[in-house]
């Protein structure tokens, strides 16, 4: 006949305690720093990917990332005007001829100041691609272009806090005022 096995806690208490909780806690959180801390590698070296272009920091690094904004949409825009697609009346033409000189002027602007302030850490030219993008329809173009003017638009509020140059500052806030034009336009 087999013995039954009897298992019973009867008398066992949990100590539910803040303390207790407290410690048990500081105990798990030290064993996993530990395991942590063990996982480390002295021996890596940072290797920069060459495809890779560091804005830079500060007023530098918020200018380089306008810059590349302003020659997405100048390019864009390039690409716009050279082809409208079929059907654009007169206005949309003068609109997005307009907005593309507008773009081209900021872009200008952003290289010269960046070349003045820090001519090694200017961004280099870009190449986009436009696979989603189909340039011979009209409401491809329209979409895009409030997506890309929204973008400025966002880019510029949330950096002008980090600008410290108030000439950059002024400049900057002029052109978001440019950028919410032409959304309110398209």
């Amino acid at each position: 006949m087999e013995k039954p096995i009897i298992v019973s806690n009867k008398g066992a208490t949990l100590d539910t305690s803040r303390r207790n909780f407290l410690k048990l806690g500081g105990v798990g959180l030290a064993v996993a720093g530990l395991s942590l801390a063990g996982c480390r590698n002295d021996n890596y070296q940072y290797v920069p990917d060459a495809a890779v272009f560091d804005l830079g920091t500060g007023d530098v690094g918020i200018l380089n990332f306008a810059y590349a904004l302003e020659q997405l949409e100048s390019d864009f825009y390039t690409k716009v005007v050279n082809s409208f697609y079929s059907g654009i009346s007169s206005s949309e033409k003068q609109l997005f001829t307009d907005i593309y000189n507008h773009e081209i002027i900021h872009r200008d602007f952003f290289k010269a100041a960046i070349s003045a302030a820090a001519p090694t850490k200017i961004l280099p030219t870009l190449e986009f691609k436009y696979d989603g993008v189909d340039f011979t329809s009209r409401k491809s173009i329209l979409a895009t272009a409030k997506a890309l003017e929204d973008t400025g638009i966002g880019a510029y509020n949330a950096a002008g806090k980090y600008i410290s140059n108030l000439d950059y500052l002024v400049i900057a806030g002029k052109i978001v005022s440019i950028e919410a034009r032409h959304a309110s336009a398209i």
